[in-house]
């Protein structure tokens, strides 16, 4: 079993910046690659980014340049900072673990990017 929480959402006007954290905790050794996903009301779930235990990242390409994934390895957190934030970038934010048995979820955070 593995345990994700995130933090770190809220408002911000376009332009702005957020850092939103991940926490794990419980099996994480099974863990191959974490990732951030996100749903805006009405679309279905996207993934925006994800990191490899490898190390190795990949951004869709609506966050190319903005977004940076990151590890903190002695804290068990994934990092995602969101430069340079668009309105079309509000959604609910949830944090992915990867497993051969498969995916867990965190709660979800909420981003909201408005003047």
């Amino acid at each position: 079993q593995v345990q994700l929480v995130e933090s770190g959402g809220g408002l911000v006007q376009p332009g702005g910046s957020l850092r939103l954290s991940c926490a794990a905790s419980g099996s994480l050794v099974s863990i191959y690659a974490m990732g951030w996903y996100r749903q805006a009301p009405g679309k279905q779930r996207e993934s925006v980014a994800v990191i490899t235990v490898g190390g190795i990242t990949n951004y869709v390409d609506s966050v190319k340049g903005r977004f940076t994934i990151s590890r903190d390895n002695a804290k068990n957190t994934v990092l995602l900072q969101m430069n340079s934030l668009k309105p079309e970038d509000t959604a609910v934010y949830y944090c992915n673990g990867k497993t051969f048995g498969g995916d867990y979820w965190g709660q979800g955070t909420q981003v909201t990017v408005s003047s």
